[in-house]
């Protein structure tokens, strides 16, 4: 019989650990994290790829599990293809290293997607048309959206992407996951 990789192992874990905390992030903190208007400060996590691209499917699947909580297939489909997509090109800048403009991108990603794809739910998915023109509903939403991700990503993202190389057993734990 064939043993798992520990690499492999320790790749899955950290992906199903993030998975949870995104999860019960979005969860514990509902009131903020759903709507039209929202604060998702899980979003936090999705800086996580840029050091860890394993990340990446746990982010993808916290989001999936989150969103079950609202029942909507918009929401568990289009919210959770937002955050893959974000992820998977975050973790594409942070292999170019870790630089401010780097952190800036890496944190735009989550902010771009979920604008534009959340902003399209939004408006046409459930039909929230703040204004009678729906495009300008379409720019609103997506525009009110984006605010909320940006506040979390820059306030929240940003720092992670900044502080957590600075603790040693951050550094270590990357270069074991990504070995």
């Amino acid at each position: 019989m064939n043993k798992p990789r520990p690499n492999l192992t320790r790749r899955l874990t950290t992906a199903a650990i993030v998975a949870a905390a995104y999860a019960a992030l979005t969860i514990v903190l509902a009131p903020i994290s759903y709507g039209a208007v929202q604060f998702r400060v899980s979003e936090a996590l999705t800086v996580l790829p840029f050091f860890m691209p394993c990340c990446t499917w746990g982010l993808w699947i916290g989001c999936i599990l989150a969103n079950l909580y609202t029942g909507s297939v918009l929401d568990i489909v289009f919210g959770s293809l937002a955050t893959l997509l974000a992820a998977l090109l975050t973790a594409r800048i942070g292999k170019k290293g870790n630089t401010v403009v780097t952190r800036l991108l890496g944190c735009l990603m989550p902010v771009v997607f979920n604008a534009v794809i959340i902003g399209a739910v939004l408006t046409w998915g459930y039909e929230i048309r703040p204004a009678s023109d729906t495009l300008m509903s379409y720019l609103f939403n997506a525009l009110s959206v984006g605010l909320g991700e940006l506040g979390v990503l820059y306030l929240f993202g940003y720092t992670l992407l900044r502080q957590l190389p600075k603790f040693r057993f951050f550094r270590e734990f990357v270069e074991k996951v990504n070995r």
